[in-house]
């Protein structure tokens, strides 16, 4: 897999830190194993609980590694990546599994509108009232 020689660099480093050899899963459970999907979660959850100390607006989200997967894939899309990229590297068997959960974002629907709007008319973008926000949020 390719890598940026940051990252590279870095996962070396990581390798000596953690006295790993080769041969050796990257980030192992404590018993030197490849994590499981269990141990994974666990991870997650103990980053997630960290970062809401910094981000209260966490608190009483569920982010599980699914979400951060959908996250990656968002991301990856917004840059511009081809689609069929994302599905190879989610491991996904065909693009048409990764359609399932990408979407597109409220800023991907703004452009693609402003794509097709005539260009005499004024974009006008919806605010909503305090209330409306406050109610969004309490759901």
């Amino acid at each position: 897999m390719p890598l940026w020689k940051e990252t590279a660099k870095e996962i070396r480093q990581w390798l000596k830190y953690a006295d790993l050899h080769v041969e050796q899963p990257l980030i192992p459970n404590r018993s030197g194993l490849p994590m499981t999907r269990t141990n994974v979660a666990e991870r997650l959850n103990l980053a997630v609980s960290t970062a809401t100390k910094m981000c209260p607006q966490l608190a009483g989200r569920r982010i599980s590694p699914h979400t951060w997967r959908h996250t990656t894939a968002m991301h990856l899309l917004q840059a511009g990546v081809d689609l069929t990229v994302i599905a190879l590297w989610l491991g996904h068997e065909s693009p048409v599994t990764t359609h399932g959960y990408v979407e597109a974002d409220m800023g991907m629907k703004e452009r693609a509108l402003a794509a097709i709007t005539p260009p005499a008319t004024q974009h006008k973008r919806y605010r909503p009232t305090d209330a409306l926000l406050q109610f969004l949020e309490s759901l």
